[in-house]
Formats: C-alpha cells, structure tokens, sequence
C-alpha cells in the first residue's frame, strides 16, 4: 500500500515554504505557473562570482501545497548550485517522480509517495522550474 499524499512530513515542508521570501537585489527573476493546478511560483536568484547561486528566493504564497513543499526543499538545496548541477537536480526529480529512476536527489525523497500521482509532478518540479527560469534572465541557462 503507497504512503499518504499529504503526510506530516510534506505538511511540515509546506509550512517551511508557505511564504513569500523574494530577493531584494536578485540577478534574474521569473514566475512560473502550473498549467495543471494554477500554482504559482516566483523565484529570484542572486549569483555568487563563480556563476554559482550564492542566494535564491521564492514566492510560493500561491502554490499548491506540493508546490510549496518543494519550495522549502529549493531554498534548502539549491543554494551553490550552479546551472548544470539544478538541471541535473531537475532531471533526476523527473525521472524519479516518473519511476524511471529508484533514487531520488538528495533532500527530495520525501515526495515519494507523489511518485504515483502523475499530475501532481508539476507541481512538486514547479520551483525547480522557476529557479531554472530566473537563471536564464540572468544569462546563466537557456530558457
């Protein structure tokens, strides 16, 4: 029998990522809406010399609470990131979510049980994508 959807856990990472926590001074900005659920992310980027996320914000106040479960774990994680390692992170939450993969990212195991909710993934892959987004305005990844 799978794990409940909406256990404590993710309920806990929701209240983490509920909030509003935007940049002041970011290097690219971008929203990014579910076509399947409405959410709404915003994210900002601040860049490190190196090209590297030196710091990230996000806007989940209008996310699902999937979405905003993983918006805690992106304010987690991403931070050092560069854009190949956050594609990666990106690609391999996909392939996992998809069962294409058995091992999750590091830090996003906690989504397993969505792994059986096909039109829950973009939802949970949302924040990644509006990371992903803002890195591009600032000229760090295709769009």
């Amino acid at each position: 029998m799978s794990e409940t959807l909406y256990n404590a856990a993710i309920l806990r990472l929701k209240l983490a990522g509920e909030g509003a926590h935007r940049l002041a001074a970011a290097d690219g900005s971008a929203t990014r809406v579910s076509p399947v659920c409405g959410s709404k992310i915003i994210a900002d980027v601040a860049l490190g010399p190196d090209g590297r996320i030196a710091a990230v914000g996000l806007d989940a106040t209008k996310a699902c609470t999937l979405g905003q479960a993983s918006a805690a774990v992106v304010m987690e994680r991403v931070p050092g990131m560069d854009a190949a390692a956050l594609t990666a992170t990106r690609s391999a939450l996909a392939d996992f979510l998809a069962s294409r993969a058995e091992a999750a990212p590091e830090g996003w195991a906690i989504f397993v049980p969505a792994r059986a909710h096909r039109a829950r993934h973009p939802s949970i892959l949302l924040a990644l994508d509006a990371v992903l987004a803002a890195l591009a305005e600032a000229g760090q990844v295709a769009a």
